[in-house]
């Protein structure tokens, strides 16, 4: 599970930013590691409950997390594949999501 721990004082979006950082980690690890899948599970049915401006947050770091990850997965020979219902993601998230899995498929 990726998620930003909530700690006192810190707003949620820097715990969001440190659940980006743990899927570089992961995905550092398990290439380096002979680890042919990994599955992250990174966003819940029940995040739609949160805040809408949290929501809109969330959605521009996936964008972020695509636009600065993809290249370097595409190099190591990581293909990535988004599972689930992303047809409540805006469109511009939608959209990187099929760029970039179309980028590191087979």
């Amino acid at each position: 599970m990726v998620a930003g721990r909530k700690k006192q004082g810190k707003i949620r979006a820097f715990g969001h930013k440190a659940g980006a950082k743990s899927v570089r980690r992961a995905v550092s690890f398990a290439a380096n590691n002979g680890i042919d899948a990994l599955t992250l599970y990174a966003f819940s049915s029940e995040n739609w409950n949160r805040p809408a401006q949290e929501v809109s947050a969330l959605m521009e770091l996936f964008v972020w997390a695509l636009d600065s990850e993809v290249k370097s997965l595409h190099r190591h020979n990581v293909r990535l594949r988004i599972i689930g219902d992303i047809s409540r993601f805006n469109s511009r998230l939608q959209e990187r999501i099929r760029k970039s899995e179309a980028l590191t498929g087979p």
